[in-house]
């Protein structure tokens, strides 16, 4: 599944990485902590976070993730889309909750797994 395509499936906004929307996703991963991001979420994966600062650009370019998905139409810094314009980096917002949005991508066929 390419990253277009969740965005039509789940009527997601677009703020960063216009270009980029056709990458393929290889799963899902979703938390606010950063270090657990660091550690566990898998290169591919579309990132669901309320985070909204720069430093979820860093650790998407550092993983190479597929996406970042801000929940709940949190706030995303104006630095943190100029940095993800910079990297190449895709950022989504969407209304709705990240578990709402788990859900619903889980039901597309984007699974999780975490690192070994």
């Amino acid at each position: 599944m390419k990253i277009s395509d969740i965005i039509d499936e789940l009527s997601i906004e677009v703020l960063a990485g216009n270009e980029n929307l056709n990458k393929e996703i290889t799963g899902g991963y979703c938390s606010d902590l950063l270090s657990i991001v660091m550690s566990s979420a898998r290169e591919g994966q579309v990132w669901i976070t309320m985070q909204g600062h720069p430093n979820i650009v860093a650790i998407s370019v550092l993983i190479n993730l597929a996406a970042i998905i801000v929940s709940e139409n949190s706030k995303v810094d104006d630095e943190t889309l100029e940095k993800a314009r910079e990297e190449n980096a895709v950022i989504l917002r969407s209304e709705l909750t990240s578990y709402e949005i788990a859900g619903r991508l889980y039901k597309l066929g984007v699974t999780g797994e975490l690192n070994a």
